[in-house]
């Protein structure tokens, strides 16, 4: 009989289950870091009492070390992923949330002496099972707390990005897009959906590309800029670029860029002037009575 299968944590979990929930559960509450103010008692004893019936029946077969792909231990995964996920938006830290966890051990481990009283060979043996059974669990629970707070932050990025992306509709048939913060890959193609779904939207036959806000012009900004353009005039609408500031000026001609035959302005009032004419329309100063 292999080391494995001499394991005695399966008949504990089976025989003390009710106790080391008891246990844990206080041991939790007792925890210097219980966030009360993010999990209610009642949520945290239902999280427990899931856990360890899931874990007790993951470990039935008396095979411990196949707790990160094995199938026997697919719902202990799938319920700590649940755990990592919802502790994660409710505010909790990743350390915070794989003490769910790494707090049992104590609690299990106390139950493993008791059951290795003389020999103590035995109890080494099984307390480096458990400690590497947890320890791969709790592990499992950070990386899926970390892959979610990824997921959330790239979320929030992208709704930045749209958000940062407003097309203004100064007049019919003329729309304007201010931009602010600097103008890459990702965001370009924001930009660039964003303007072609408002072109179809109002048919609009002139779109001013503003970028005031814009700090720095490169190539490849500049790159991003034309594709802009270009994209626009296939849907049918000119584009006007303005907030052409002195310094981007020079920096455009030092890159040896060629905007082609863009038309640009130094603000944007100046090519909000250049779209009415293009529409046939004018402003003038009414005549005062």
């Amino acid at each position: 009989m292999t080391a494995q299968a001499a394991t005695k944590i399966p008949e504990i979990l089976e025989r003390d289950e009710a106790q080391i929930l008891t246990e844990w559960i206080r041991h939790q509450q007792e925890s210097a870091g219980r966030r009360r103010d993010l999990i209610s008692d009642r949520d945290l004893e239902r999280q427990s009492r899931e856990f360890l019936h899931l874990l007790r029946e993951a470990t039935r077969g008396g095979d411990l070390g196949d707790s990160n792909t094995g199938a026997a231990f697919g719902r202990v995964r799938e319920l700590l992923a649940e755990v990592s996920r919802s502790r994660g938006l409710q505010g909790f830290s990743p350390s915070e949330t794989a003490t769910f966890l790494f707090s049992l051990k104590p609690v299990l481990f106390g139950r493993i002496r008791e059951a290795y009283l003389k020999d103590a060979e035995g109890l080494f043996a099984e307390l480096q099972r458990a400690t590497e059974l947890l320890d791969r669990l709790g592990l499992y629970t950070t990386e899926v707390y970390q892959k979610s707070r990824e997921q959330v932050i790239a979320r929030q990025q992208a709704d930045m990005l749209e958000l940062s992306t407003p097309v203004v509709k100064l007049w019919d048939g003329v729309l304007a897009l201010p931009m602010i913060g600097t103008l890459d890959s990702a965001r370009t193609q924001v930009v660039m959906e964003t303007l072609l779904q408002r072109i179809v939207e109002t048919g609009a036959e002139v779109a001013i590309l503003d970028i005031t806000g814009v700090p720095t012009v490169d190539t490849l900004t500049a790159q991003h800029l034309i594709k802009t353009v270009t994209a626009a005039r296939l849907m049918g609408a000119d584009c006007i670029i303005s907030g052409i500031r002195p310094q981007i000026a020079q920096t455009i001609v030092h890159l040896g860029v060629n905007l082609g035959d863009v038309t640009t302005k130094a603000t944007l009032a100046d090519a909000f002037a250049v779209a009415l004419a293009r529409r046939g329309l004018q402003v003038q100063r009414a005549a005062r009575g």
